[in-house]
Order: structure tokens, then C-alpha cells, then sequence
């Protein structure tokens, strides 16, 4: 029986993080490779970019400063190895 979409999420998101790295990094590999998809995403990044570009410009941008930023994400990765 093919497992569903929510079924492959649940099980990958079950993975160590390490894990989970590496089949994202497998993931986008693959989407890159084709160039229907490469075509869109840089398109979809593009959008995305001018979304949160506009957000920040017109103040409704959450903003962090960088380096409590850098520090939560450092405390994250530790807390995960």
C-alpha cells in the first residue's frame, strides 16, 4: 500500500535531525536537476524575496536583531546533537 503524503511527513519528521538534513539536501538536489522545476523556483524565491522585502519596508515585518538571532539558532543546534 503507498503511504500518503501526511504519512511521508509524519515519518520523516520523525527522523534525527541530522537525518532530516540530509534527505532535504537530497530533495532539492533532485528538484534542481530538473529544469521545468529550477525555472519556477528562482521564480517562486523571486516572489517570496519582494513578499518579505515589502513587509520589512511597510514595518509589518517581524524583525530580530542578527545576532539573538544567531544566538537562538546556535542554543537550538545544541540542544540537538
Amino acid at each position: 500500500m503507498a503511504m500518503t503524503l501526511e504519512q511521508i511527513s509524519l515519518e520523516v519528521l520523525g527522523l534525527p535531525t541530522k537525518h532530516r538534513a540530509i534527505l532535504a539536501e537530497k530533495i532539492l538536489r533532485s528538484l534542481d536537476e530538473d529544469e521545468t522545476t529550477t525555472g519556477n523556483m528562482e521564480a517562486l524565491w523571486q516572489e517570496e524575496a519582494e513578499r518579505r522585502w515589502r513587509a520589512f519596508q511597510e514595518g509589518t515585518a517581524k524583525c530580530r536583531p542578527a545576532d539573538e538571532v544567531l544566538r537562538d539558532l546556535r542554543a537550538s543546534l545544541k540542544g540537538q546533537q
